[in-house]
């Protein structure tokens, strides 16, 4: 069981990533990436895996040490609730860079490898548009994003 909750952590995430990806100015597109409610279906399957193994997961976030994490991940439903987690947070971090990409106008052409490399890489693709974004917000002299809606959408 726990070999197909890893698999399917990452197969309920797909679908959003091959459409930031692959259909970016198709509308639902912006509707679904714009939706933390995406992460829903991952977190329940890391709720599945982290359950069994809480004892081991509370001693590795509350006295964090190399050793106390080595265990966690020793067992197998440790890595897999640890692969969902990050599955989970990476799919919110594109998310935020697809919705930030678009509102700043970058070309989809430079969003979709910049997001597949978020996929493969997360910490190096998050880096990379870090760069990106604040070349692009000097250059247009944009407002870094608050989160809140865009000023076109709050009139809606």
């Amino acid at each position: 069981m726990t070999g197909f909750l890893f698999e399917l952590s990452f197969l309920l995430a797909a679908p959003v990533w091959l459409l930031m990806i692959f259909a970016p100015a198709w509308g639902p597109t912006a509707r679904i990436a714009g939706s933390p409610l995406t992460v829903l279906p991952v977190l329940f399957v890391y709720l599945a895996l982290a359950v069994p193994v809480f004892p081991e997961l509370w001693t590795a976030v509350s006295s964090p040490d190399l050793g106390g994490f080595r265990e966690l991940t020793a067992l197998p439903d440790g890595a897999a609730a640890v692969w969902a987690q990050v599955i989970a947070w990476d799919l919110l971090i594109g998310q935020w860079m697809y919705r930030e990409g678009r509102r700043l106008e970058i070309s989809a052409l430079l969003m979709g490898p910049l997001l597949v490399l978020t996929v493969l890489l997360s910490p190096f693709g998050l880096l990379v548009f870090l760069g990106l974004r604040a070349v692009r917000l000097r250059r247009t002299g944009a407002r870094p994003s608050t989160g809140g809606p865009v000023r076109s959408q709050a009139r809606r």
